[in-house]
């Protein structure tokens, strides 16, 4: 049996949910019909790879209690720091007979959510951009190596800055007065946290891939970089529910310093294309 055989009949095996769209286009453009089959494609494979990670996850939990230790860690310094310092008392709880089996439930998924992020974002990336040439198609591969170590670096800066965070948050609390925290609402926060400082770290990805798609100018990023820096600042006031300076300043300081990376990086792709005939000079482009 052919190459050509084998391959029709794997592809008349598999259902066609669980194949993506082939663009008969050479430039890979498709009709809305088959966007959609490709978003649906990209969900369910990113959503299998969650399950699969995350059943791995809820073992090692139930056994070794392993994420227990890793999430509950910026709490219980917090906790610490806070008792030594006012003599109150925190308590650590959890509601309901199902209160335990729901905190490895939610710890499990905080993990696969985690450890698979190279899954989503990589089928984030194939279909924000499935029609690349080929003499483009190196941006994958610097896509995903760039996207994948921002992302674990902003989830690594979020839980490094959280303990302080946390217990400046405790700090509110009136005199003699004890505070309960129930775990399950402990790691919904700790959840919106770390997404928020991994997806914000992605920042001047998300710039360049504009910028590579023809959205943005390096130019238009040099005249918005005041705007923008401030932009960051705010959002990093609303966008971290902790409300306290440290987790704002973790949180905008870096996206600044990310937005001007990628303001540099975008510019210097400008010049390369002017100088190339590719790419029409602006009015007020700058040398």
């Amino acid at each position: 049996m052919s190459v050509i055989e084998n391959d029709s009949r794997r592809r008349q095996i598999i259902p066609d949910w669980l194949k993506p769209p082939v663009s008969d286009s050479p430039d890979g453009t498709m009709a809305l019909v088959d966007h959609l089959r490709e978003l649906r494609y990209r969900v369910i494979m990113s959503f299998l790879a969650f399950v699969v990670v995350f059943i791995a996850a809820l073992i090692i939990e139930m056994n070794f209690r392993v994420f227990y230790e890793l999430t509950t860690y910026p709490l219980f310094v917090a906790k610490e720091a806070y008792e030594a310092r006012t003599g109150q008392v925190v308590l650590i709880t959890t509601e309901g007979i199902m209160g335990g089996f729901t905190l490895s439930m939610k710890m499990a998924a905080i993990a696969s959510l985690i450890l698979t992020c190279p899954v989503w974002i990589w089928h984030l990336w194939k279909f924000i951009m499935p029609g690349l040439l080929e003499n483009e198609k190196k941006y994958s591969l610097r896509f995903m190596g760039t996207s994948i170590p921002l992302f674990l670096m902003g989830v690594a800066t979020g839980y490094m800055v959280m303990p302080k965070g946390f217990e400046v948050m405790m700090t509110f609390n009136p005199p003699d007065t004890t505070q309960i925290n129930e775990m399950n609402k402990y790691l919904t926060f700790e959840l919106q946290m770390l997404l928020i400082f991994g997806l914000s770290f992605l920042l001047p990805v998300v710039l360049v891939t504009l910028n590579l798609l023809g959205v943005v100018r390096g130019k238009q990023l040099s005249k918005m970089r005041t705007v923008a820096i401030f932009v960051c600042f705010v959002f990093a006031a609303i966008a971290t529910p902790s409300t306290d300076p440290f987790s704002m300043l973790a949180l905008s300081v870096p996206m600044a310093v990310m937005y001007l990376i990628a303001e540099v990086i975008c510019r210097t792709r400008d010049k390369r294309l002017i100088a190339s005939g590719q790419l029409i000079e602006l009015d007020d482009e700058v040398d």
